[in-house]
């Protein structure tokens, strides 16, 4: 019983992570893809571009995907593994999960503020695309710390 709670923390806080983050990715992508299909209305000219920016919400499920493989091989080259590294792997499983649903929910407000003026004729797909990145970026600490915080 003693080495089951540790196992059992490590792999909720990796499932967690995975649900949270694939989640964020669905919706964030799902925002961006709807209004898209809205601005195709008006300009069908855009789609390409707006493709593209409905794609980088994307990358939060990719980094909680990672995650998991990161912390799976690492549970996989410890032998036993106690309550201090089960309860590691647990939080920043969680950390990134919060993380990445999060930013990929904020990015996706902010790529589809930019397909809707895109439509309305204005060229902001450079400025979207910059603009969009800065969410990321917290998902890319999230995941950094990820495999800094892993036990050895």
């Amino acid at each position: 019983m003693e080495q089951t709670l540790p196992l059992i923390l490590a792999y909720v806080g990796m499932a967690v992570m995975l649900a949270l983050t694939c989640i964020g990715s669905a919706i964030g992508v799902t925002v961006g893809g709807n209004a898209t299909i809205g601005a195709l209305k008006k300009n069908p000219d855009i789609f390409g571009s707006s493709m593209i920016l409905c794609a980088l919400p994307s990358t939060q499920g990719l980094y909680g995907f990672a995650g998991f493989f990161l912390m799976l091989d690492r549970l996989n080259t410890i032998s036993v593994l106690n309550l201090n590294q089960g309860l590691a792997i647990f939080a920043v499983g969680i950390a990134l999960g919060i993380v990445g649903i999060y930013s990929a929910v904020k990015q996706s407000s902010i790529v589809a503020n930019g397909i809707v003026e895109m439509s309305n004729g204005n060229n902001v797909f450079g400025k979207t695309m910059i603009l969009g990145v800065f969410p990321e970026l917290y998902a890319i600490l999230a995941f950094a710390a990820t495999f800094l915080a892993l036990p050895s």
